[in-house]
């Protein structure tokens, strides 16, 4: 019992001197920063794992178990609003809870519009396109196309517009849908303002079908444009002095039927002569409009005098006076071998030649037609 108690005293001697001893008094959970004496020795911490808690067993002072070194505490660094990015760093410091962000600490913003991706509706947004508060493509007119693809941008509210946010154009005339009183017009027709097709000359038929584009106004038409000729003759209405010609004969430019011999009256000469009077032109020119219109008549033209010189003289003067006005007509257009002149003499008066009235009117040329 003596010797137990003689090595208790000679070993805790010695952890004292160690300075194990005043540091468990210090703090009974083994530090081996506290294992230091007042001489500065130290016990090292292997030792005090091989010989126990210095207490237990020998100066029955309980003691728990040893702790590893503690490590002086850091402090964590500041992150206000939460989003993982310390304040430091943080260049959005009030982001919303929960909101997703880059390293700067802001929210993320994938389509870079200036609408964060938390808010952003349209997501894609292309580069360089003006946005909304949404984050979606502004649409200045509001036609459902947006400004930026908007090939029309002050559209009026409530038109129907295509892809290009234009107007709507259904017959592709040029005049929208909106303004179109024609809406059905045929490809390639020409239209006014309206979007109707043209019709220059006002008389109802539309150019693209009006085969007299130039017809007087307040001419009354047929459904190609051109003047009506209600007894087809040939001849207008609206020039037609014989309206109801019968069916198949031949009319004069005035629609009248030609006679088998046409008197041209007012067809004059100089006297004795054979040399038409300027007056006579008129007569004769209406003369070559009908033989134009009837390419396949075939006419005399017969000359004829009055009583006042021989029969000689009279009949070579109306040969001569006949020979001249076909002469004329050939000049005009009419074929030669539609014609033939021939005088008559005073062989056949139309009145009496003792009066100069009957004179007058037996001095004639005539056109007989022979088919």
């Amino acid at each position: 019992m003596h010797t137990r108690q003689s090595m208790l005293t000679t070993l805790g001697a010695a952890l004292l001197a160690a300075g194990i001893m005043q540091a468990h008094a210090a703090d009974p959970y083994y530090n081996p920063a506290n294992a230091a004496s007042s001489t500065s020795k130290t016990i090292g911490y292997d030792l005090y794992k091989t010989i126990g808690c210095p207490g237990k067993g020998i100066l029955d002072v309980p003691c728990k178990e040893p702790l590893e070194a503690k490590a002086a505490p850091v402090a964590k660094p500041k992150d206000s609003d939460g989003d993982g990015v310390i304040d430091d760093k943080d260049l959005c410091p009030a982001t919303v809870k929960d909101a997703k962000v880059d390293v700067t600490g802001c929210e993320l913003d994938g389509d870079k519009d200036g609408v964060v991706d938390r808010l952003d509706k349209c997501p894609t947004t292309p580069a360089g396109r003006k946005v909304n508060a949404s984050g979606c493509e502004l649409d200045g007119d509001g036609d459902g196309v947006v400004d930026g693809l908007d090939k029309c941008p002050t559209t009026p509210a409530g038109r129907k517009v295509n892809a290009d946010g234009c107007e709507l154009d259904s017959d592709g005339d040029g005049v929208s849908d909106a303004a179109d009183k024609c809406p059905g017009t045929p490809a390639g027709a020409k239209v006014n303002a309206d979007g109707c097709e043209l019709d220059s000359d006002g008389d109802g038929v539309v150019d693209r079908l009006d085969q007299c584009p130039n017809t007087p106004a307040g001419r009354k038409v047929n459904d190609k444009g051109c003047d009506l000729d209600s007894d087809g003759d040939g001849v207008i209405d609206a020039m037609d002095q014989c309206p109801n010609t019968p069916a198949g004969d031949r009319v004069d430019t005035k629609g009248c039927s030609l006679p088998k011999v046409m008197n041209l009256k007012g067809v004059n000469f100089d006297n004795d002569h054979a040399t038409l009077r300027p007056d006579a032109t008129a007569i004769l020119d209406d003369a070559v409009a009908t033989l134009k219109r009837y390419p396949a008549l075939k006419v005399e033209i017969a000359g004829h005098a009055d009583s006042a010189s021989s029969d000689a003289h009279n009949l070579d003067l109306s040969q001569r006076r006949a020979k001249t006005v076909m002469d004329y007509f050939v000049g005009k257009g009419v074929e030669a071998d539609r014609l033939s002149a021939k005088g008559y003499g005073e062989a056949e008066p139309i009145a009496d030649n003792a009066t100069a009235d009957g004179r007058a009117k037996n001095r004639r040329v005539e056109l007989r037609i022979l088919n």
